[in-house]
């Protein structure tokens, strides 16, 4: 069984277009004051940030990401979303650049602007190149210049994207280089970020300055 993915198009009109949708009106959650929430809020950045980035210093209140001041208000659901991507991120045996070609993917395909451009400044740091970020959006897997097991991990995000299956042709791929473990891993990873992206989406959450969305590189 082979599964047919249906590739968004890259161009900027549709960029602006899918954009505008989900940007393009006022988030539909606003965000409490900064410094009536201001411990919590710090608490809890610093420990998504201690998961995801090694020894990292703790941010000012003010460069905060608003996203953290609007979903304190759910904090018991925020922090359980949280639990899982700290869970995959910290003690996750996947490499980290897989998990970042898996994510784009996802974020791509699923037309995430804050997903998509959040990860590709963690993807370049991971060493996946701009050239690399721009084949993954215009070919997906179909490029020619990935590796068999890069392909695989691609393949892999289109195909429960498409089907919410991965196919045997795809496991066995993966299967040569991952464990059992990884293999579970990965179907998770993707799901995590699914999650988060209906979510970021639906709640029209704002891009942060340094967040380019759908046209990052």
């Amino acid at each position: 069984m082979t599964t047919e993915v249906t590739i968004p198009e890259a161009t900027l009109a549709h960029i602006q277009e899918r954009e505008g949708a989900i940007l393009g009106h006022p988030p539909r959650m606003a965000a409490l004051d900064r410094e009536s929430v201001a411990e919590q809020v710090q608490a809890t950045t610093k420990k998504l940030r201690g998961a995801m980035y090694a020894d990292a210093p703790p941010l000012p209140l003010e460069i905060i990401p608003e996203i953290m001041f609007v979903l304190c208000k759910h904090q018991a659901l925020w922090d359980a979303v949280m639990a899982l991507s700290m869970e995959l991120f910290q003690n996750g045996t996947l490499p980290v650049r897989d998990c970042e070609l898996a994510v784009l993917r996802t974020g791509w395909l699923l037309g995430a602007p804050y997903e998509f451009g959040e990860h590709v400044a963690r993807a370049k740091k991971a060493g996946v190149t701009a050239q690399e970020i721009d084949r993954l959006v215009e070919e997906g897997s179909a490029w020619d210049g990935w590796s068999v097991h890069d392909r695989a991990i691609l393949k892999a995000s289109e195909e429960l994207r498409a089907d919410v299956m991965i196919t045997d042709e795809t496991w066995a791929v993966l299967a040569q280089s991952y464990t059992e473990d990884q293999l579970f891993e990965l179907c998770v990873l993707v799901g995590q970020f699914t999650n988060v992206a209906y979510f970021q989406n639906a709640l029209r959450l704002r891009l942060e300055p340094r967040n380019p969305g759908l046209s990052a590189r």
